[in-house]
């Protein structure tokens, strides 16, 4: 007899799933039943435990962004799915396909108080595109497929919520009835393109532009050679939002990398002198770097059309997906010849990756500079290499000096910005791309709070995956840095110590108890040499970073508000004060240093 929980997970492959991440418990005991029998036929599905049902939701959520698959998550009743809510957030936020599993207890004992039965449709409703409880057996098919289909098309966290008995009633062979809908396990297509008189629309405002500016976002994954044969025929200068690193490849000399607080100076630079400005694939939610109203002719391109025309008043908003867009648009795109707006990004571009090369040889007498650590593994990524950063100064970092080449992978949580999900990442990516290099970077805040119990998972899985090389590096600081930075910049307060210390702890020993290998780093003459032994080692590296907690994320514009903001936390006794004052200066003498170099060899060539 066929149960419904079999029925559910054959759907689940139906729809193109083979691993799903899982914890278990009573109330999905039932369908954890039918998984085990699954797993002992052997029938394709993989089923990951890891050890928190956050890490499930997170897991699930990376999946989709590396894989562009719908990612899966399983998990019991209310404190299970209570569990999965940031993953699931994470998704809604970064737009991206994942169906969770939840158990829930008996039909009987809804809405009666029961022992783990809260009202979790209630509960889910903010977060799911898609929500529903199975209440009957001849419902469970068109759940679970509209589950599925409304995650792809909506790009959001879906939930299909299974009662305990019904995960064991029998699943009938539907019949045509009243009520009961028999549908198909068929994924739409998002290949979305927009009626043809807005496409010439948009030819036109492109081409009337002499400065254009491409501004790039996740959503354009996929669409890289569009992209770039787009911006070769208009002369377009590019920018890339932090989670789009990927999209378009760091060799470009005319793609600036980011925008903002962890952006560089060419960027601000194109925004501030583009007179058209296309978005494609993003939502960039930081609208005070975008050109002033009226400055540039807009258009925005995006699956999402809630959120366009949301951050800047564009004149043009095309609803549909990248790639089928610019397949449409490029043969109306007229060629310019000249390309001054792309070598000026593409100069100045060179001089700040000199900026970026000086800053991360300053050094710092409270620690290793977190900049070289960064610098130094930019320079050793291999070919297909997958690198995770988390929230907080690891993503300064990794938006100053990653440069993720064609093939190349890279994410982080995005407009959510949870800590702790760089290593439910990288796991997650190790399991989609098992023969390829992951590399993890995570603060010491973050990695206590799921990331050590994950190198638990991580041993327990080693053996699966045909390249075991995976990498940790720990910002190992004892403080949580971004935000003690933010405290002062932002607010003008003080550090706090009760609230910002993070109690040390020794990462490579724990890492070296697991039987992998532990690197201790103190000194930035140690940095080079422990990626070259990371990067040479067949297995899992955790390098421990003992880095300064005081050198400042430079913004590539520092504003008179940052400024005033942290002079006066200073002034009201911020207690690493002294520290502060003495590495911010020397990052501010590097600065200074290397735009006046660039000054005069700008001026030498104009004489020339």
């Amino acid at each position: 007899m066929a149960t419904v929980s079999d029925f559910v997970i054959q759907r689940i492959k139906e729809w193109g799933v083979n691993r799903v991440f899982a914890f278990p418990g009573d109330g999905i005991g039932e369908f954890d039943g039918a998984l085990g029998a699954a797993q002992r036929a052997d029938d394709g599905l993989q089923y990951v435990r890891p050890t928190h049902e956050e890490i499930c939701s997170l897991m699930a959520t990376a999946h989709a962004k590396f894989t562009g698959e719908v990612g899966v998550c399983i998990a019991t009743s209310s404190p299970g799915a209570f569990h999965l809510l940031n993953g699931l957030y994470d998704a809604q936020m970064d737009n991206q396909p994942v169906v969770a599993i939840i158990g829930q207890q008996g039909l009987d004992a809804l809405g009666t108080f029961t022992q783990q039965q809260s009202n979790l449709e209630r509960t889910l409703s903010d977060v799911a595109v898609y929500v529903q409880t199975v209440v009957s057996p001849a419902q469970a098919q068109a759940v679970v497929d509209t589950a599925f289909r409304t995650a792809r098309v909506r790009l959001g966290p879906a939930v299909v919520i299974l009662p305990h008995d019904v995960q064991g009633m029998e699943m009938p062979e539907l019949q045509p009835a009243n009520w009961v809908s028999r549908s198909s396990a068929v994924a739409p297509s998002i290949a979305v393109t927009p009626p043809e008189a807005q496409i010439r629309q948009a030819a036109a405002i492109i081409n009337a532009g002499s400065r254009v500016t491409f501004l790039v976002g996740h959503g354009a994954n996929g669409a890289t050679d569009d992209v770039l044969k787009a911006a070769e025929l208009c002369g377009a200068g590019i920018i890339t939002t932090l989670r789009a690193k990927q999209v378009v490849p760091s060799d470009i000399p005319y793609h600036s990398q980011q925008l903002g607080l962890l952006g560089s100076l060419p960027s601000v630079h194109q925004m501030n002198g583009c007179d058209t400005l296309v978005l494609l694939g993003t939502n960039y939610p930081y609208s005070q770097f975008l050109p002033p109203s009226g400055q540039a002719r807009a258009i925005q391109v995006d699956l999402k059309p809630e959120q366009m025309g949301l951050r800047y008043p564009t004149e043009l908003n095309l609803w549909g997906d990248v790639k089928s867009t610019l397949t449409g648009l490029i043969p109306l795109l007229e060629e310019k010849t000249d390309r001054a707006w792309q070598n000026t990004v593409a100069e100045e571009m060179t001089a700040w990756e000199k900026e970026m090369e000086a800053q991360a040889h300053v050094e710092y007498d409270d620690g290793v500079n977190p900049r070289r650590v960064y610098f130094e593994l930019n320079k050793r990524l291999p070919p297909q290499a997958i690198v995770t950063a988390d929230a907080g100064s690891t993503a300064d970092w990794y938006g100053h000096h990653i440069r993720l080449r064609r093939g190349m992978m890279g994410d982080l949580s995005g407009r959510l910005a949870t800590m702790l999900a760089a290593m439910p990442y990288a796991t997650a990516a190790k399991f989609a791309y098992p023969e390829r290099c992951v590399v993890c970077t995570i603060g010491d805040g973050a990695f206590q709070m799921l990331g050590l119990n994950e190198l638990i998972t991580i041993k327990k899985y080693l053996h699966e995956w045909e390249n075991p090389q995976l990498i940790i590096m720990v910002l190992h600081n004892n403080d949580l840095t971004q935000v003690s930075w933010e405290m002062r910049t932002e607010d003008a307060n003080p550090v706090w110590p009760e609230s910002q210390d993070v109690e040390s702890v020794d990462y490579a020993g724990w890492a070296k108890l697991l039987g992998f290998t532990g690197i201790h780093v103190t000194t930035d003459d140690e940095v080079a040499a422990a990626w070259d032994t990371a990067f040479a080692t067949r297995g899992v590296t955790l390098i421990d970073a003992h880095t300064s907690k005081n050198v400042p994320p430079l913004p590539p514009h520092i504003t008179l508000e940052f400024a005033k903001n942290t002079a006066e936390a200073l002034l009201r006794g911020d207690p690493e004060e002294p520290t502060v004052l003495i590495d911010s200066a020397k990052a501010l003498v590097t600065e200074g240093i290397e735009r006046i170099k660039d000054t005069l060899h700008h001026d030498k060539k104009r004489d020339d």
